[in-house]
C-alpha cells in the first residue's frame, strides 16, 4: 500500500472502496453530482485542499469531467492536482452492463494504473521524491501543431490516444498532463511518430 500526503475526491464508494486498497490517504466521495448542491461537502474539500492538496481522480467518461471541471472551479488551484485514468472499455464486475460510453470508471481500474495516475498527477508519496519534469507551454503545442491550427483537434486526439489520456480531456488539462508525463524533447518526438 502506497501512503499519499494529499488528500484524493473520487465520484462514488466504491471508486472509495477500491482506492482505499490501494493508497493509504484521506479519500472522500463526491457522491456523483451531489458535490455540487452539497455546499457543507464542497467546503470540507476546499478546506482540506488548502491543509493538505487535493487531488482529484474521477472517471474518464463525460460526467467524471464535469464534476472534475466543477471542482476545478470552485477550488483555488493552487491547492489542486490532477489525476487521470486511461479510456479503457469495458464494465465493472458488480455492474450488469457497462456504462453509458462503455468505459471502466476508477472502481474498475487495476492498482498499477491507480498508481501510475496518482505518481503522474504529482502525488507526493512517502519514500518517493516528486519534483516536475518541465515546462511544456500553450506556445508549445502551437508549434507542435497540437492547437491553433485545422488539424490541431485531430493530433490533439492521436496524441491523447498514444498517451492513453482520456479523449474528453481540455486542452488545459493536457497540457497539466503532459507536464507531468514527459519532457518537451519526449512530446516533440511522439509527436513526430504521429
Amino acid at each position: 500500500m502506497v501512503k499519499i500526503k494529499e488528500a484524493i475526491v473520487v465520484e462514488g464508494r466504491y471508486d472509495k472502496n477500491t482506492l482505499s486498497q490501494v493508497v493509504d490517504a484521506s479519500i472522500f466521495a463526491t457522491n456523483g453530482f451531489g458535490v455540487i448542491n452539497d455546499r457543507a461537502l464542497l467546503s470540507l474539500l476546499r478546506q482540506v485542499a488548502e491543509k493538505r492538496g487535493l487531488i482529484i481522480l474521477t472517471d474518464s467518461d463525460g460526467g467524471g469531467f464535469v464534476i472534475r471541471n466543477f471542482l476545478k472551479s470552485s477550488i483555488d488551484p493552487k491547492f489542486v492536482k490532477h489525476a487521470y485514468i486511461p479510456d479503457i472499455f469495458g464494465k465493472e464486475r458488480r455492474k450488469k452492463t457497462a456504462g453509458k460510453e462503455g468505459k471502466l470508471g476508477v472502481e474498475g481500474m487495476s492498482p498499477d494504473i491507480i498508481i501510475d495516475g496518482l505518481r503522474a498527477a504529482g502525488a507526493t508519496i512517502d519514500g518517493e521524491a516528486s519534483d516536475p519534469i518541465n515546462e511544456i507551454t500553450k506556445q508549445d503545442l502551437v508549434e507542435l501543431g497540437l492547437s491553433g491550427c485545422k488539424e490541431s483537434s485531430f493530433s490533439r486526439k492521436k496524441l491523447l490516444q498514444k498517451l492513453a489520456l482520456p479523449e474528453h480531456m481540455s486542452a488545459n488539462g493536457m497540457l497539466q498532463a503532459l507536464n507531468l508525463l514527459c519532457t518537451l524533447r519526449e512530446l516533440e518526438k511522439i509527436v513526430k511518430d504521429l
